[in-house]
């Protein structure tokens, strides 16, 4: 029998305990940790909660959950609990799939200013996470500026630009809705370094900031390349490009019932945040694109006044005691899943925080392969019974998957009309209610 411990519960967790599923059949026992109560990962706390037809996916992940082979031991926080090295001597194979939940630092001048959040934070506010449920973002201002250009910058404007109910049928929790909701927001300014042929943002989601009901998009022409320019561009971008033409073509009268404004600032580098003992303006420096297509600055400045500034510069997965680490790149030292002998990493933490949730799929099965190769029938370790005599020792009260599925009741239970669910945001709440 092969012994299994995947740590982190989002989608390379399950992706890899799919895996061994498949690669081993009945001779495997996994066993998915996480620190909170309650699985998912990334799905439950990281994807919009207005954009329910990607959590779907996780019932997928329930089905493997239920398997007799997998269990999700919740409520246990590795190096607290138990560490990586009593987790070898347990399991053939320790894997780590704890994700990139952490934000890069914003590396200016009053980047740590009140005021000032990043978007793992923020997004942790709206979606319900324990860590961040206190966040209290100052939404008494009139301008927000966000840092980058990706798809989470359209998140969080979108999710800051939305009327109540807009929010129809999503899993926003209630203390971000009510909050959002008396939002004196009229202005949200999206910075990138780059410009409109450089950004991250896909055309689907970069489209919805053209049906809001109350927000509209705008992008300077001047920005914009030539229009032949954009056949070079790869499909999906061109679509993206499209749009952006689009947003730059919308008549000042069709602004006017808008009571938001949400600004495109392209070759636009974040210099420094001023203010007063909290955020009131953000200095920015105009660049341009060398010839490899690098932002580099022309030495020109603006400010823009805000009250908050919300930095979604990327991810990075947070260091664990004893396991190399990439400072550089934010990830476990590997070389293709492989960590040290019987540790291995899996999804953003092995490759950084890049690609899909459907990109962690093929990466579970990759490790997976390498830990067939490396463990062969098993070494007749512990397993499953050793970690439980170790937690319980230890007094550690373990949430199972079925304890989940009555905190999952109860959210549904308590749900507001027409959302799916209402989370807790407390941990003693979660177990409480998990009994």
């Amino acid at each position: 029998m092969r012994h299994i411990a995947i740590i982190g519960s989002g989608p390379a967790g399950y992706y890899s305990a799919e895996a061994a599923q498949k690669k081993f059949g009945e001779d495997v026992r996994v066993d998915i940790i996480d620190r909170l109560p309650v699985p998912f990962g990334l799905i439950r706390f990281g994807v919009a909660p207005d954009h329910q037809s990607i959590k779907a996916v996780s019932g997928r992940y329930e089905k493997v959950a239920l398997s007799e082979n997998v269990r999700f031991v919740g409520n246990v926080t590795v190096g607290k609990d138990v560490s990586v090295d009593e987790l070898q001597d347990l399991y053939d194979a320790v894997v780590l799939a704890t994700g990139a939940p952490d934000d890069r630092k914003l590396d200016i001048t009053g980047g740590d200013l009140p005021g000032v959040f990043g978007s793992a934070a923020f997004v942790g506010w709206y979606n319900g996470h324990p860590d961040f449920a206190d966040l209290e973002p100052p939404l008494d201002g009139k301008h927000v500026a966000i840092i980058g250009n990706g798809n989470v910058a359209l998140d969080v404007a979108r999710i800051l630009s939305k009327t109540r109910a807009e929010f129809g049928g999503s899993d926003i929790v209630s203390h971000a809705l009510d909050v959002l909701e008396t939002s004196s927001t009229e202005d949200i300014t999206i910075l990138g370094r780059r410009g409109p042929h450089q950004i991250a943002m896909t055309p689907k989601e970069l489209g919805e900031l053209a049906h809001l009901d109350r927000a509209t998009p705008r992008v300077d022409l001047r920005d914009l390349p030539d229009t032949g320019e954009d056949a070079l561009l790869e499909p999906g971008m061109r679509k993206t490009v499209t749009h952006l033409r689009e947003f730059a073509a919308i008549p000042e009268a069709y602004r006017a019932d808008k009571q938001i404004s949400i600004n495109f600032d392209f070759f636009a580098a974040p210099v420094r945040i001023e203010g007063d003992g909290k955020v009131e303006r953000i200095i920015v420096e105009r660049t341009k694109l060398d010839d490899q297509l690098r932002s580099v600055g022309t030495g020109e400045t603006y400010e823009i006044g805000c009250s908050m500034v919300i930095s979604c510069i990327g991810y990075q997965t947070p260091s664990i005691e004893g396991v190399p680490y990439e400072h550089g790149r934010g990830r476990f030292a590997n070389v293709d899943g492989r960590i040290l002998p019987g540790l291995y990493c899996v999804g953003w933490a092995r490759r950084g925080p890049t690609g899909t949730i459907g990109t962690n799929r093929p990466d579970g099965y990759t490790v997976i392969d390498a830990v067939a190769e490396d463990i062969g029938e098993g070494a007749g370790k512990a397993g499953r019974p050793g970690l439980d005599a170790l937690l319980d020792k230890r007094g550690v009260q373990v949430v199972k998957f079925s304890d989940w599925k009555k905190i999952e009741e109860a959210e549904i239970a308590r749900a507001r009309e027409g959302a799916p669910r209402e989370k807790f945001v407390r941990i003693e709440d979660m177990i409480a209610a998990g009994g």
